[in-house]
């Protein structure tokens, strides 16, 4: 049998944060993983609380994502799930093209040891083998390899919010072409939400014309603006 071609895979060079804690930034992009100024307080700004979360818990959330990365996203959203303590479940569903390799993604976490009681137990079940598992009672991870130009496409299910966290539209453009987007709103479910880092007005008219309703709205650190997006009832 002739062997199977390999995964690509993040190509990292690091480099300093404001804090001087060592953050990866991607060759492929020539872009950083996270915001150079606090990349946790980026997560919950930008994701969490663009999608109302964790106001939302409660309920049996599917919660969908576009960049994987070190993982920082969904570990935030763990200790946010942990803290409310509500009922109900979320499955996060993540797509990533580039995955990272472990000891790089641990070595990235060391950025955040808040997170080190996530962080240990997530990097152990990859490393068994995932990409689906549930890390928390009510919480579960699935990982999508590949293109996310033919792997959400395929996708079966409807997200309740969703992350677009790419690297920048200027130098991932594939990300945030107009069929991504599409696909995006076609597994959103009524008055579902996106939340996005960027403001790009071209980021912004193709939600539009998705059927979302898009509002801009303050940044985090030196980004003044961010957008969210909701799709109607």
């Amino acid at each position: 049998m002739p062997d199977q071609p390999s995964r690509p895979v993040a190509d990292l060079d690091w480099r300093d944060d404001l804090r001087g804690v060592q953050i990866p930034v991607s060759r492929q992009f020539d872009d950083p993983y996270f915001s150079l100024d606090n990349g946790l307080a980026e997560t919950r700004h930008v994701f969490l609380a663009g999608n109302d979360l964790p106001a939302r818990f409660g309920q049996n959330l599917a919660i969908a994502e576009l960049g994987f990365g070190t993982g920082l996203n969904f570990l935030v959203l763990c200790q946010a799930w942990e803290a409310a303590n509500r009922p109900g479940s979320v499955h996060f569903t993540t797509f990533e093209a580039f995955p990272m390799g472990l000891p790089d993604m641990a070595r990235a976490l060391e950025a955040f040891p808040e997170l080190a009681p996530y962080a240990a137990p997530f990097l152990a079940a990859l490393a068994s083998g995932g990409p689906d598992f549930a890390l928390a009672p009510g919480l579960r991870l699935t990982i999508v390899p590949g293109d996310v130009r033919e792997t959400l496409p395929l996708w079966s299910g409807m997200a309740d919010a969703w992350f677009l966290d790419g690297f920048s539209p200027a130098k991932n453009p594939e990300m945030w072409e107009a069929g991504v987007i599409d696909a995006v709103a076609r597994h959103t479910a009524p008055d579902g939400t996106v939340a996005t880092y960027t403001a790009a007005g071209h980021v912004r008219a193709k939600l539009v014309a998705a059927g979302f309703d898009v509002t801009r709205v303050a940044g985090y650190g030196r980004k003044r603006h961010m957008t969210r997006a909701r799709m109607p009832a």
